[in-house]
């Protein structure tokens, strides 16, 4: 497990929503996948989800399966509806310009591995 804050700290991530204290976000696994009916069926509470999606679906499915926060990979840009929904559901948006394979990489790095012990 590790914080959010520690993610931040390691790899360059620009935050996207209003400021909130990241030392208290536990991250317990990620998520990476661009469909949403996969990350409803397959992604775990408290997981870090990485994706190219970037509309107010991502708020919705990251808010239903209490997912913290969201890396939103290759540039891809919310918009300010999807940005203000986000901060009201405490899901914090982040943006980077590199790929979802370079960041699922550095997070394993980091020790974000999967917790289901079947895979």
């Amino acid at each position: 497990m590790l914080t959010l804050q520690t993610i931040l700290d390691h790899i360059e991530l620009k935050v996207l929503t209003d400021p909130v204290d990241f030392s208290e976000i536990e991250i317990h696994t990620g998520y990476t996948s661009d469909l949403l009916s996969c990350v409803m069926t397959g992604a775990q509470a408290e997981c870090i989800w990485i994706t190219l999606i970037a509309n107010i679906n991502v708020v919705a499915v990251a808010s239903l399966l209490e997912i913290p926060a969201v890396i939103i990979t290759e540039n891809a840009q919310p918009d300010a509806a999807t940005i203000a929904r986000a901060n009201q559901e405490g899901i914090v948006l982040l943006s980077t310009p590199v790929g979802s394979y370079q960041i699922v990489g550095r997070l394993w790095e980091l020790g974000i591995k999967d917790t289901d012990p079947n895979k």
